[in-house]
């Protein structure tokens, strides 16, 4: 019997050829022994050397390596065995035994279960040596980033059987070691200060026990050269080296000291600039939208953003695979660069298939019409962006995702949409509380996929102290199959006032549609029954007047501009609305009330700055009065945070709030992430805003600023806020909690 493995077959390889030329013998078969955790099919498909072939000692030898490379055995070797008509391979493999148990020694900062939570080696693991290093390397980094740079994390196997060991992962964590200084040598051109502050890596200070910061950590560190570089490299340091970090450590090894080297070099600016490859389009053209110029310091950024815009106004106009290779031709003695923008236009390409898989309730036609593009336009990737925001905004998957796939061949881009369907049925019973309406109980079942063709259906139910609410709506956002929505709603409802309390019965039906891929707009008529009662001695003469029963029929158009890239928490864009009620056509109640709300959304990397300002008028027509509900009320969670309902506008002589006939709000948000995997924001903010009575001019407005946290819970979007009254009147607090879940405003 001979047994081949890879030394051998290489000892073969390397003899000279002998004059008589003897044929290897043809494989009749091939036999695999040794394995039971990883099945026979696995092997053989790694297996090139065939049945009735001759023998070929190069093939075994690649075979040999490709399983070893499998990961699951620890010895492979090839017997041949002599049979009538040739011989017999018989692959012979020794698995890599099992690990039954991992445990953890010295370890005391951080418990079993932490560990285990960080390494991704569990019980009936393979035992590879090299899955078993990575996950030791998983712990020093956990260590590491909590200051133990000094930890020591050792592998032991203890083997219990033939195909089982135990692992233990031998731990010496050290003394914690914290950042005592940083030292930049060189930087003369900028700032060590300004060098200091594009690093991750800190020193120690005060509040380093909350941002967990002034700890040396190797990847961190090794991330911050690459900073320091781009720093100089984008203000025109083309020439810029920066050295490897020398660590010091203090005597006592609990303390180390970070020096970084910089040779700074000359800045160079741009001497010229040109292009060429471009053919379909004109250079002046494709030079507007760069951003950096001819005498300007040289930039990568810039220069980066630059080839993006290109790229995009190519890629937005059907040439899939543009592509723009920039050459950066320095001149040593001017200290000046010559920068050539090599345009690789390629070929037009269309749209060939748009697959749609993963929506198990979904029907294909409620995502397909959401799409920008079909079969046969010209590729458009900004119309694709657009298709992704207007799917995910259908709020109806946990996942969407949109492939483009060219075809050089067939200068085609097929599509995959792929989507992880979300339960859009709940039913949820529970409480909540809002700064405007005290607690409140809920009963709410909804349905906003309705049978999959993403009709949406409510009955809520709202049960509290100030608050209650029964109501049932329907939409349909392509009624008939076309691209028209329908609303139904009836409600009844009733709400405890400061002074009154108001009761009310209703329906209201809508028609709405879209103009184009932003502009929208509806048309509602409300018929509602209005009932004032229970009005206090102490309110004015003008709420008293309004006691009693009231029918309002009126007609509301809506007119909408929403650009936003996710409706439930825009990071960009904008929405800006008109909307108009005039009531009197029918019913007791004469009146017209118009609103124009416009909001904004600037992205600042994963924060939002958000402006919003509000304008509101309203009056009654026909000798009639505005009546006290439809008056505006400026103050609380939704306008104005830390004011209370109504405290921005006219007050009577209790300070109770009457509300006003104009209002003008702002509210300024700065918005950041806290907690990204979870969906919880941290936000701060500063509003003004109040209500007038007709004859007021608008120009004193009241002011608050605050601070609060943002969740996209599972249950919807929740809110918790503080604002502080800014100048706060005798009768005021001096600011207010708000807390409330629903829409964000």
């Amino acid at each position: 019997m001979i047994i081949f493995s890879t030394r051998v077959i290489a000892a073969e390889a390397g003899k000279s050829s002998e004059p008589a030329v003897t044929l290897p013998p043809v494989v009749i078969s091939i036999e695999i022994k040794g394995v039971k955790r990883v099945t026979e099919t696995a092997v053989r498909a790694k297996i090139t050397q065939t049945v009735n072939a001759p023998v070929s000692s190069e093939r075994i030898s690649n075979d040999i390596k490709e399983i070893f490379r499998m990961g699951y055995f620890e010895d492979v070797k090839v017997e041949m065995e002599p049979v009538p008509g040739g011989v017999k391979l018989i692959y012979v493999l020794k698995e890599k035994p099992t690990i039954q148990r991992v445990n953890f020694e010295g370890n005391e900062e951080f418990d079993d279960q932490k560990l285990r939570e960080t390494i991704s080696i569990a019980p009936g693991s393979i035992a590879d040596a090299t899955l078993i290093q990575d996950n030791a390397s998983k712990i020093k980094t956990l260590y590491e980033e909590h200051g133990y740079y000094l930890a020591n994390i050792i592998p032991v196997l203890r083997r219990l059987r033939e195909d089982t060991v135990n692992l233990t992962y031998m731990i010496e964590e050290g003394p914690v070691v914290k950042i005592k200084k940083i030292l930049i040598e060189g930087a003369e051109k900028i700032p060590a200060k300004k060098v200091k502050k594009v690093m991750k890596t800190k020193e120690r200070g005060f509040f380093s026990f909350l941002t967990k910061s002034g700890y040396y950590k190797k990847d961190e560190i090794k991330n911050d050269m690459e900073r320091i570089k781009d720093l100089y490299l984008n203000n025109g340091y083309i020439r810029v080296a920066v050295s490897n970090p020398e660590l010091r450590l203090s005597e006592d090894k609990k303390k180390i000291e970070i020096k970084v080297v910089i040779q700074e070099g000359e800045q160079y600016r741009i001497d010229t600039l040109e292009m060429d490859g471009n053919k379909n389009f004109p250079e002046e053209e494709l030079l507007k939208l760069l951003t950096i110029k001819k005498g300007d310091v040289f930039s990568r950024e810039l220069l980066r953003k630059d080839i993006s815009n290109i790229v995009n106004f190519y890629s937005e106009r059907g040439y899939a695979l543009a592509s723009v290779i920039p050459d950066i031709s320095p001149d040593e003695e001017k200290k000046t660069v010559k920068l050539l923008l090599h345009v690789q236009e390629g070929d037009l390409f269309r749209i060939g298939r748009i697959e749609i898989s993963g929506n198990t309730k979904t029907w294909d036609k409620v995502i397909r019409r959401e799409m920008r593009l079909d079969e046969g336009d010209v590729f458009n990737s900004k119309l694709l962006r657009r298709s992704y925001e207007r799917i995910n905004n259908l709020q109806f998957f946990d996942t969407v995702e949109l492939n483009p796939k060219p075809d050089q061949e067939s200068k085609t881009v097929d599509i995959d949409i792929k989507v992880k369907e979300r339960p859009t049925g709940m039913l949820s019973v529970g409480g909540g509380y809002s700064s405007i309406d005290k607690w409140v109980a809920m009963v709410d079942l909804t349905q906003g996929n309705l049978g999959g063709r993403g009709q949406y259906i409510k009955l809520r139910g709202e049960f509290g102290g100030r608050r209650t609410l029964y109501e049932l709506s329907y939409r349909d956002p392509w009624f008939l199959d076309k691209p028209l929505s329908l609303g139904l709603s009836i409600y009844k409802s009733s709400r405890k006032y400061p002074l009154y309390d108001r009761r009310a019965t209703g329906f209201e039906v809508s028609l709405g549609k879209n103009f184009s891929e932003y502009w929208g707009g509806s048309i509602a008529y409300n018929l509602e029954s209005v009932k004032i009662e229970n009005v206090d001695d102490k309110a004015s003469q003008f709420i008293k007047d309004q006691a009693g029963t009231r029918v309002t029929s009126s007609v509301s158009p809506t007119i909408v501009r929403d650009s936003r890239d996710n409706f439930l928490d825009p990071s960009r864009g904008s929405r800006n609305a008109l909307y108009l009620t005039v009531a009197g056509l029918g019913g007791t109640n004469s009146f017209v009330r118009s609103v124009f709300d416009s909001a904004w959304f600037f992205p600042w990397g994963s924060t939002t700055f958000s402006l919003r300002g509000r304008l509101g008028y309203a009056s009654g027509a026909f000798g009639r009065d505005l009546p006290v509900y439809e008056r505006f009320y400026v103050g609380g969670i939704y306008t104005v945070r830390g004011l209370g309902f109504g405290q921005a506008g006219p007050v009577d002589k209790n300070n109770e709030p009457l509300g006003g006939t104009k209002e003008l709000i702002f509210n300024l948000e700065y918005i950041f992430p806290l907690v990204e995997e979870a969906r919880l924001k941290g936000v701060l903010f500063f509003d003004a805003g109040s209500a007038f009575e007709q004859s007021e001019p608008m120009n004193s407005l009241r002011r608050t600023a605050g601070f609060g946290i943002r969740w996209i819970s599972p249950i919807g979007p929740i809110r918790l806020e503080y604002g502080r009254n800014l100048d706060p009147k005798p009768y005021e607090s001096n600011g207010r909690i708000e807390f409330t879940f629903g829409t964000f405003f």
